[in-house]
């Protein structure tokens, strides 16, 4: 039989960022292999090099630049699509970036076939954009193949105004996949053989507005639970981020009595100070957050908690820091994911006073990473010689292999390959001389 053109060109995908972002860069590669595109790792030959793109902090918009210069080193031939958030907040800053060819924005990142042409290099970047106001569609996604684990796309965009964040600007406005097709993408996910999936959105718990094209809620965040709980062939549903004011007691007595979802929470907290949270126009103040966090507790003692915390915002003094520092101390949190203050263009903090020098912002982002540390290790220790069950990826190292408890305890055993994607019953074991809990 004779081969098409199309069905010997090669794809290869990066992404940076979010989890929304791998749920949509599968999504994106499953669309091209359609069309022809084999799908081959980073860094092979490849004829086409789709990088999707984040935008949250300048680091991410510097590794971009980084990520473009290692696959032409690898590809110097290959075509070069950037899309994403930093593609649709400044495209043609992306465009001027050497060995780009084409530029995306939110309205087109689905649609890159259409684009691409005879596959040739362009000697200009061609950019398609448009105004964020354009993008109201809901373009659902999950991710297959690169983990034990699946990311589904429920929800996008953001009616929040956080006066730090670019994401509304570079996502639009909240909206959601149909109730019945997040069903639906569930249970492919089920007859794919994998065991977890992970719910992801912009605002996860804002599920529901937007679901039928227009702003008001069809139906809740606890309605897609309940949904959910019903699909058979998922053993774990894992929430991946919830703003605490979206997390209502109902749905934590539901988890707790739920067979798939796991108990495993991720509150954004950004700061541990009032005055601060204010200032970021966050919409709850610390004791909603250490009620949401009692509440949990209360329903489920082994629950694994974190939180996003943003240190160096302007305004932030020492005693603002001090504030937070005490507060994620005295609270049940499990680990916490800390991001240092970027200033980002187009955002109200950007222009605000009291702007925290770039060594205090480094140095107080350290001292939340150690808390971090001594957080996990409490949690991981409180459960040594408790009976869990483990979900075991492909990844080895040293002849082990990690996999996750319901709780989101990282243990390893010994490397078996018939054990990848599989669930053990095990005893939390005590840590090896490299720190790591062992399964036994």
């Amino acid at each position: 039989m004779k081969e098409t053109v199309d069905s010997r060109r090669r794809a290869a995908y990066y992404t940076l960022g979010c989890k929304l972002n791998y749920a949509e860069t599968s999504a994106i590669a499953r669309s091209l292999e359609k069309e022809g595109y084999q799908r081959v790792d980073f860094g092979e030959q490849a004829d086409l090099t789709v990088i999707n793109t984040c935008s949250v902090t300048e680091n991410a918009d510097r590794e971009t630049r980084s990520i473009v210069s290692r696959a032409l080193r690898s590809n110097p031939d290959s075509q070069v699509v950037l899309t994403g958030c930093y593609a649709q907040l400044r495209p043609e800053e992306v465009g001027a970036i050497p060995g780009v060819d084409l530029v995306l924005g939110a309205q087109d990142k689905f649609q890159i076939a259409r684009f691409l042409g005879n596959g040739e290099k362009r000697t200009q970047a061609e950019v398609h954009s448009c105004a964020i106001e354009e993008v109201d569609q809901f373009i659902g996604s999950y991710s297959i193949g690169d983990r034990t684990r699946s990311f589904l796309k429920v929800q996008d965009g953001c009616d929040y105004k956080c006066t730090y964040c670019t994401i509304p600007k570079a996502r639009g406005i909240s909206r959601s996949d149909r109730l019945e097709n997040v069903v639906q993408k569930a249970t492919e996910i089920a007859a794919q053989g994998i065991k977890e999936i992970v719910l992801t959105g912009v605002n996860t718990g804002d599920y529901g507005k937007g679901e039928f094209g227009n702003k008001k809620h069809e139906h809740t965040f606890m309605d897609l639970l309940q949904a959910l709980d019903q699909v058979s062939g998922i053993d774990r549903i894992r929430i991946s981020s919830l703003e605490p004011n979206l997390l209502h007691e109902e749905m934590v007595e539901f988890v707790a009595r739920s067979h798939r979802f796991v108990p495993h929470f991720h509150l954004p907290l950004q700061s541990g100070n009032d005055e601060i949270l204010g200032k970021m126009k966050r919409r709850y103040r610390r004791a909603l957050y250490r009620e949401r966090l009692d509440w949990i507790k209360e329903q489920m003692p082994d629950a694994c908690i974190g939180a996003d915390v943003l240190v160096g915002f302007p305004g932030e003094t020492e005693q603002h820091f001090a504030d937070t520092h005490q507060f994620l101390s005295d609270l049940p949190l499990s680990y916490l994911h800390v991001f240092t203050y970027s200033e980002r263009p187009g955002t109200e903090a950007v222009s605000m006073d009291q702007v925290v020098p770039m060594p205090q912002r480094k140095e107080r982002n350290q001292r939340l990473r150690l808390l971090s540390e001594k957080k996990r290790n409490l949690f991981y220790r409180s459960h040594i010689g408790s009976q869990r069950r483990v979900l075991w990826e492909a990844k080895e190292k040293d002849g082990m292999m990690q996999g996750y408890t319901e709780n989101y305890i990282r243990l390893h055993r010994r490397y078996d390959a018939q054990m990848i994607n599989q669930l053990e019953q095990v005893r939390v074991g005590p840590a090896d001389k490299k720190g790591r809990l062992q399964a036994l």
